[in-house]
């Protein structure tokens, strides 16, 4: 998963910034009206639950009463843009939050949530002096500040930043190895490759004994499909880390994709043996030997996988072609139907996210 694909995860679970329950409130059953609060302060506590609680647009409708009363309560915008933020209506949602600026510039929430709106809108130049503003975490923060920050100067092409910000999040040191490899890590997610291999051997000029640097050079030619030039890379990790699986994983896909089949499996087959509870390596085994024409030993390591993850849609396709290659074809059906149902749930999954 990439980064974007991690940050809408995390995102999708930050909708709604959270505050501590108070106690007492309760939404009353099937019902979405909200009694009148004793006092203001109440009323915007009480609203404050709701959206923290998923009631996001009864939380709304009760704040356009009180705006329609002329209501002069203080947080009221804010809660506003949450309640707005929580239903991705992001414009409306910047307006409030400007507004609660305006009211209050001060207002770190209000300022950090401005931040992350407009990131969401595609306007990362005009989030990033906000997100300068109020970068510490605070008790109602759910996303690193840093981290929004460090792909807004990503996305304006200011890698140097970036970096510093990446190292914040971090705590390392801005100019160190550790602060460089990290930014190459988050910069080949983005696909920003020329950048993340100039970071990645800037980190090993620092510090030519850093773990997972040269596997990292390594996934780099790997997406630019430099396949001699990766496992070049991914042997000189295995030579610092002879027994991270996950290296023996990498050069297995390397050596794959260079149609070094003996090579990958004898790679995948030690990978196996350093990191059993690893599904990736029985999978990508399992497509190595279907590649060999040995679609009995790959149906071995391919159910293996199935029984650790039977979510994982892309063991079941490969299960199909297995079963297809041995003539069961009602298995082969079945192991396909079940393929196209994950792939459609998770489909659904994240559009559900976006």
């Amino acid at each position: 998963m990439d980064c974007q694909g991690i940050f809408k995860i995390v995102l999708a679970s930050a909708l709604v910034v959270s505050a501590p329950f108070a106690r007492g409130w309760q939404q009353p059953a099937g019902s979405t009206q909200v009694e009148a609060p004793s006092s203001a302060l109440e009323g915007t506590a009480q609203l404050r639950r709701m959206i923290d609680r998923g009631h996001a647009v009864e939380a709304l409708n009760r704040l356009d009463q009180l705006k329609s009363q002329n209501s002069v309560t203080p947080g009221v915008d804010r809660l506003r843009g949450l309640a707005l933020y929580a239903q991705s209506r992001f414009s409306e949602a910047d307006t409030a939050f400007a507004n609660a600026l305006k009211q209050d510039p001060r207002d770190e929430e209000s300022t950090q949530m401005r931040g992350l709106t407009l990131f969401r809108l595609g306007r990362p130049a005009e989030a990033i002096p906000l997100l300068e503003l109020a970068h510490n975490w605070t008790s109602q923060t759910k996303v690193d500040p840093s981290y929004v920050l460090a792909l807004c100067y990503i996305d304006t092409r200011n890698y140097d930043r970036a970096r510093q910000a990446f190292a914040t999040q971090y705590g390392f040191p801005p100019d160190s190895a550790s602060a460089y490899l990290l930014a190459a890590r988050m910069l080949l997610r983005r696909e920003y490759l020329p950048v993340a291999q100039q970071f990645a051997r800037k980190a090993i000029e620092l510090d030519p004994q850093l773990p997972l640097a040269h596997a990292l050079l390594g996934e780099v030619a790997l997406a630019g499909e430099h396949l001699e030039e990766a496992i070049a890379e991914f042997e000189k990790e295995r030579a610092r880390n002879p027994l991270d699986g996950g290296i023996y994983d990498r050069l297995g896909d390397a050596y794959t994709r260079a149609g070094n089949y003996v090579k990958a499996q004898q790679s995948l087959q030690q990978a196996i043996l350093l990191e059993p509870n690893s599904t990736g390596p029985y999978i990508q085994l399992g497509k190595v030997l279907l590649k060999r024409q040995d679609p009995a030993s790959a149906m071995m390591y391919l159910e293996h996988a199935e029984q650790m993850d039977p979510g994982n849609y892309i063991t079941h396709s490969l299960l199909g072609q297995v079963y297809r290659s041995l003539g069961r074809t009602e298995d082969a059906s079945r192991e396909f139907q079940t393929s196209q149902k994950i792939q459609a749930a998770n489909q659904s999954r994240l559009e559900i996210v976006h």
